[in-house]
């Protein structure tokens, strides 16, 4: 009975810590997936069309349409890992740290405040996922950084957009603790990234699981399992993970 009050008091299950936790807009919106239906047979096929004659030798893919990022950051790689922690410099939004690098990105910030363009290597899908964290869970910027960070290959991209809200305003702290790159392949990534999230004396760690894409020039989120985005979930510690943050 006391482990069943222990578990029915932790700050995890909290809403205020549901609501701020992880970035916040995309758990919301992605969750009116399993309300709708919505299964990946339905998703609107991708704008491309097969050439119906063969292309002169000149006309050649712009490097986007061949792999390069968006903003023109270096360094491609279709293969690797990341094994030790990256050099960043952590700037805050709000109280949340995020960081940034001139190799790895974000390497532009639009009229909306959205930080965008990552290197198209491990490590750029890493500083893609961290940022994340951050700009999903500010009021300011989630609706407008979810339009550009949600995959056009999404399941009812269109009718999950129309109904973003914003984000949560919170007074809950929130950093990035430790990271692990579960897959990479050059066209796709898996980073479970660790996050400390501290607020009314409490603090918890969790994990999110970011299913990146290469589209566009850049690392858009992919979600595999619509019931559950991010597979968001409580750790009791970050062994396993490596160690990261400000």
């Amino acid at each position: 009975m006391a482990e069943d009050n222990e578990q029915q008091q932790s700050p995890f299950t909290h809403p205020g810590f549901i609501i701020a936790a992880i970035v916040v807009a995309i758990i919301v919106v992605l969750g009116i997936v399993v309300g709708i239906n919505a299964t990946r047979d339905q998703a609107s096929p991708s704008p491309t069309t097969e050439p119906t004659d063969v292309a002169a030798p000149t006309d050649e893919p712009s490097p986007v349409a061949r792999g390069a990022s968006v903003c023109g950051l270096e360094g491609q790689k279709l293969s690797g890992t990341v094994s030790t922690a990256p050099e960043a410099q952590w700037e805050f939004q709000g109280t949340t740290a995020y960081p940034t690098s001139p190799t790895y990105g974000p390497g532009e910030t639009d009229e909306n405040g959205v930080r965008y363009c990552f290197q198209h290597s491990p490590e750029g899908a890493l500083f893609a996922a961290a940022n994340a964290v951050v700009q999903g869970s500010d009021a300011t910027t989630s609706p407008a950084w979810i339009e550009y960070f949600l995959s056009t290959e999404t399941p009812n991209r269109s009718a999950l957009l129309d109904q973003v809200p914003a984000g949560t305003p919170s007074s809950i702290r929130m950093t990035v603790a430790g990271f692990r790159l579960l897959a990479y392949d050059g066209t796709s990534a898996r980073v479970d990234v660790a996050v400390q999230a501290t607020g009314s004396g409490n603090t918890v760690l969790a994990s999110a699981v970011y299913d990146l894409v290469w589209e566009a020039g850049d690392w858009k989120l992919l979600p595999q399992d619509l019931s559950n985005p991010l597979r968001l979930a409580e750790i009791p510690d970050t062994a396993g993970y490596i160690g990261w943050g400000e």
